[in-house]
């Protein structure tokens, strides 16, 4: 289903030539209709100021896979293939055979197809160009050269498109195609790779493929374990690569690539909504959600897949096909999930897939694929997230012993996740977006315990190097009996230099630890990984909403400026 609907997809673009790719061409040599050179130097195309052109300019030219044999691209290959110069390094055995191959193609491309500007490139190749070329000194012998005759590219002559696809459609077994559902001549190997993805190669990754016996089945090898024709191969490369290239149509997180696309166009861009949600386009796809859609809407299909790469192959790790009113809904009860207010207290904008994914590894490049995975599920399909993302979210807390908003949207989000409720939740009817002081779980109270007794130590200690959350976060957050005692012991001292110094901070925390500590009689003495969600929650809830009180009492105490 996945191959079939790019090939739909490729429909709708602008697609090249039969087995011709956009490549970095770096050199271009003019010649007259008789082969002559019209410059003493090639035509240099790259420019170093953009990253884009550092290799040269991007142009349609002969593209096919090859890896260690000897096989030439028709009029557009290195220096090896086009003038026999060995690149450093190589064999200078085998690069003579590259050239020798690549004289070989064109000479078959001129007799076949008669065409002057082929000649004209063989005439001036079979005259010692090399000789007769001024070559720079920082002359790129890997980079590719190709050619004009009058001004035009020789790979842009219809006679020379129409020979390079003759030549890579070989004979080859009629088998049904997997894409079309047609009996035709299917290919041995995959025209084209798929580049793009996270760890793959370089040089790109392969859709379909079987090098080694463990991988075939039947007796097929190579591609023929999945049989494809000629016309669909080209375009589902085609539109996949496509979908990689364009930032409106994917993302990469840590090591995995997610695309999508819709069946026919739609204005719903997914990228920006998961990638780098602004509140304003959030608040109207939450308001979107509360009213019919239009027919167009709801018929529409909506695809996705998320591609990670193993060595040289692209791993299909997970397919969406569902319809763009269903993910738009979908995407709307997901931002409500992670809703929570920020570090102080106040609203802040969603996170996307990259913020929350960040919260489970110490770097982002670390995410796993399986992460990135249940994350765009729970977005677009309304699944639940696993336990295993809550448990990451929750050990990333205990070893940076602090608790960001990144941490809590996702925990909020895992927790809320696996509720049984339908579409975004009212703000009145979500009671973890902020403090909760009808929440008497001994986890939760704990937690705000932690964040208030944090609060008297800074408070009566300004500017410490290290507070007790730096040292004693992962133990109170999984074994709170073992630790809390010690720590209220040791906050009595604190106490009562704010008794002395400052009474009224001293009397808000002790009427706070009153009010927790009523409903909590005896600290829990482990927390199970549900618990220890709630214990960060309530640590954060807390310490955001002191430093909001603290913030509106010193807005309160400055004077206005006319007075």
């Amino acid at each position: 289903m996945f191959l079939q609907r790019l090939a739909e997809y490729a429909q709708r673009l602008d697609l090249p030539p039969q087995f011709y790719r956009r490549a970095p061409v770096r050199y271009i040599i003019e010649l007259d209709a008789q082969g002559e050179q019209l410059s003493p130097e090639p035509e240099d195309t790259a420019d170093p100021s953009r990253r884009e052109a550092r290799r040269g300019q991007n142009l349609l030219v002969p593209q096919v896979q090859r890896s260690s044999g000897v096989k030439p691209l028709l009029l557009a290959d290195n220096a090896a293939y086009t003038f026999g110069l060995p690149r450093d390094g190589k064999n200078p055995d085998r690069e003579a055979q590259c050239h020798t191959a690549y004289l070989e193609l064109l000479h078959r491309c001129m007799a076949d197809t008669d065409d002057p500007a082929v000649a004209a490139v063989r005439r001036f190749l079979g005259n010692h160009p090399v000789d007769r070329l001024r070559l720079p000194d920082d002359y790129d012998r890997g980079a590719t050269v190709t050619f004009r005759v009058d001004g035009q590219r020789v790979t842009e002559r219809p006679a020379v498109r129409a020979f390079w696809a003759r030549v890579n459609t070989p004979d080859a077994d009629v088998m049904q195609c997997l894409v079309c559902g047609e009996r035709r001549p299917v290919l041995r190997r995959l025209p084209g790779k798929i580049k793009g993805i996270p760890d793959g190669q370089p040089s790109g990754t392969a859709i379909i493929s079987a090098n080694e016996s463990a991988y075939e089945s039947y007796g097929l090898q190579a591609s023929l374990i999945a049989p494809i024709c000629a016309d669909c191969a080209e375009a589902m490369t085609v539109a996949l690569n496509r979908l990689l290239r364009d930032d409106d149509t994917h993302f990469v997180v840590g090591k995995a690539a997610f695309v999508f696309w819709t069946r026919e166009p739609a204005a719903f861009s997914v990228v920006d909504l998961m990638n780098q949600p602004q509140p304003d386009d959030v608040r109207r796809l939450m308001e979107a959600t509360y009213r019919p859609s239009a027919p167009e809407v709801a018929a529409n299909r909506f695809y996705g897949a998320l591609l990670s790469a193993s060595g040289g192959r692209a791993v299909v790790r997970d397919w969406i096909d569902t319809t763009v009113a269903q993910a738009q809904g979908h995407l709307a009860g997901w931002f409500a999930a992670q809703r929570i207010v920020d570090a102080w207290g106040a609203p802040h904008p969603p996170l996307g897939v990259r913020a929350l994914a960040a919260a489970t590894e110490r770097e982002l490049r670390d995410v796993p694929a399986p992460t990135v995975y249940a994350l765009v599920h729970c977005a677009l399909l309304g699944r639940p997230l696993p336990p295993g993302i809550l448990y990451r979210a929750v050990q990333r807390t205990r070893a940076e012993q602090r608790v960001t908003r990144s941490h809590a949207a996702l925990i909020k989000l895992a927790l809320s996740s696996r509720r049984p409720v339908a579409g975004p939740i009212p703000d009145e009817e979500d009671p973890m977006t902020e403090l909760d002081l009808a929440n008497r779980v001994p986890a939760y109270l704990c937690g705000r315990l932690l964040a208030v007794l944090e609060r008297a130590q800074t408070l009566a200690i300004p500017g410490a190097n290290t507070t007790l959350v730096d040292r004693y976060y992962g133990t109170a957050s999984s074994a709170p009996a073992s630790v809390f005692g010690s720590l209220m012991t040791g906050t009595q001292a604190h106490l009562s230099k704010l008794r002395r110094d400052r009474p009224g901070a001293h009397g808000a925390l002790q009427r706070e630890m009153e009010e927790i500590l009523v409903d909590l009689p005896a600290f829990p003495r482990t927390l199970s990984l549900h618990d220890q969600a709630l214990f960060a929650l309530g640590y954060y809830h807390q310490r955001a909403a002191s430093r909001a009180r603290a913030r509106a009492a010193g807005e309160r105490q400055e004077p206005h400026e006319d007075e």
